[in-house]
């Protein structure tokens, strides 16, 4: 928040999360307790990067001009928040260095991206349905 200015992001309320995390986040399985469970599901494209030039790649490669952009954190200490997509590119070093894991929602393009540090980012269709 501090990077892009509490004007360009929006913090998500607790009801706002759910929503959100019920449209794209939840509709995954999982891995243990932080990993999402990819199978079943269409993946666009994997890294072994594990860097903010690498996000910033993906989200100019994936998000249309304007489209809104969903970040989840590992920790749950920390808001979700939702922001333009280019806007989170721009300050993708800034994203990384933060959590050693988050998963990013492009709501239009219904995609999410994950992030696992030391591991990379897989780019991956959100489900029509849960698991």
């Amino acid at each position: 928040m501090h990077a892009v200015g509490e004007a360009a992001a929006v913090v998500l309320s607790y009801d706002e999360n759910r929503a959100v995390a019920a449209m794209g986040l939840n509709r995954f399985g999982t891995v243990g307790s932080t990993r999402l469970d990819w199978r079943g599901a269409e993946v666009v494209e994997r890294s072994s990067a594990f860097d903010g030039a690498q996000l910033r790649e993906l989200l100019l490669r994936h998000a249309p001009a304007g489209e809104t952009a969903v970040v989840f954190w590992g920790n749950l200490a920390v808001p979700s928040v939702a922001l333009d997509a280019g806007l989170l590119a721009a300050h993708a070093d800034t994203v990384v260095e933060c959590c050693p894991e988050f998963w990013v929602h492009l709501m239009d393009a219904r995609l999410l991206i994950e992030f696992q540090d030391g591991e990379g980012f897989t780019v991956g269709q959100v489900p029509r349905t849960p698991p």
